[in-house]
């Protein structure tokens, strides 16, 4: 079974289009927890507790799971069947602004499924450096990640090299040579040139653990790259 990671602002929604053509039927989603909707506490222990109470056999159909969840969720269904864990990584800070100007253009206040945070983003007004400097959105790759050993990874796949990664990925775990299905595409690319260059700094010390992540993720991604790796 393999379990993709959807990282916010990461293409997600694309390469998910690739997996839902490839499983089919064996394809489901999990957006049903949004991590960055709940408090930290709360969060880590209803992840616990699915994890805990997982079973196999529910699961005896499925070859695929894709969404906004934390993959601890699903660790402990592999000491009972084959599971492959994967996601994909974009350069913080390119993630961060995407991720604002994202939920200023999608915000709809009559839906239900809006978590809080996004409505007092978008009611409260939040600038972009409060939003980049804001505690609930710190390190989200991180927050992602919680408790979830970075060795159980078996494939990150880089935002900004998509098509070349996208091959890799299909290539490997897919047995095919897929084609990207891009999706949710902003129309006008939002960078972290917007902000000055005090600001953008200062923002790149407060996700430092998430830039460290991202460049370990380039280091595995330039050994995958090499002959014979």
């Amino acid at each position: 079974m393999l379990v993709s990671i959807h990282m916010p602002k990461t293409a997600g929604l694309s390469f998910r289009a690739t997996l839902e053509e490839h499983f089919a039927a064996g394809f489901t989603h999990d957006y049903a927890d949004y991590p960055l909707a709940s408090p930290q506490p709360q969060r880590h222990a209803a992840a616990l507790e699915f994890s805990l109470a997982a079973e196999p056999a529910a699961y005896r159909n499925v070859r695929c799971i894709h969404g906004h969840f934390l993959p601890i969720k699903y660790l402990l269904l592999a000491d009972y069947m084959d599971c492959q864990f994967v996601t994909w990584l974009r350069e913080p800070l390119q993630r961060l602004v995407s991720h604002y100007y994202y939920w200023q253009r999608s915000y709809d206040p009559a839906a239900e499924d809006t978590s809080s945070l996004h409505r007092r983003v978008v009611e409260e007004r939040w600038t972009l450096e409060r939003f980049c400097l804001a505690p609930e959105l710190r390190n989200v790759y991180s927050q992602f990640l919680w408790a979830f050993p970075l060795r159980a990874l078996d494939f990150v796949g880089i935002t900004e090299f998509f098509e070349e990664d996208l091959r890799d990925f299909s290539a490997q775990f897919l047995g095919i040579k897929a084609e990207p299905r891009f999706a949710n595409a902003a129309d006008v690319p939002a960078g972290p040139e917007q902000l000055p260059a005090a600001l953008r700094q200062r923002v790149r010390d407060y996700h430092a653990q998430d830039i460290a992540l991202y460049q370990w993720a380039l280091q595995k991604r330039e050994a995958r790259q090499r002959p014979g790796a």
